[in-house]
């Protein structure tokens, strides 16, 4: 599993700009930024550089902000990629909780998942699943 950054933001303009700065402003590096949004609040999920640090910091500064473990499994760039990711987690009866994708490149793409069972990793691993280890995303907390 690997930390992801997850901090709640009311919408309003202005907002991810600040936090934004915030980070650079603590030298905090964001490698990756998603957003997902309600009516009233967005969430935004952010692979950076010492992320308990950063959760920290934006804690002190008046942010909702906290560590959430994810499972990052790299996959083939090609069409069914996800699909036969999603099908061994379901074969395990792991429920999902939310996902997202980005690519590395062209041969291959990242999924990240939110799942309700850490052991999920490693039988993934088991099956020949890639696994994105946390020093491969950002630098770690001390």
């Amino acid at each position: 599993m690997i930390e992801q950054l997850t901090v709640l933001l009311q919408n309003e303009k202005g907002r991810l700009s600040q936090l934004c700065r915030d980070m650079a402003d603590a030298d905090i590096n964001m490698h990756d930024l998603f957003v997902a949004d309600t009516s009233d609040f967005g969430i935004v999920r952010i692979f950076c550089d010492t992320p308990r640090r950063a959760a920290a910091m934006l804690e002190e500064r008046g942010y909702r902000a906290r560590v959430v473990d994810v499972l990052a499994v790299r996959v083939p760039n090609v069409a069914g990629g996800l699909a036969t990711l999603l099908e061994a987690i379901e074969d395990e009866e792991c429920n999902i909780e939310y996902g997202y994708c980005f690519s590395r490149g062209e041969q291959t793409a990242i999924d990240v998942l939110k799942v309700g069972d850490a052991s999920i990793e490693s039988k993934l691993s088991e099956a020949g699943f890639d696994i994105v280890e946390a020093q491969e995303v950002y630098e770690l907390d001390e």
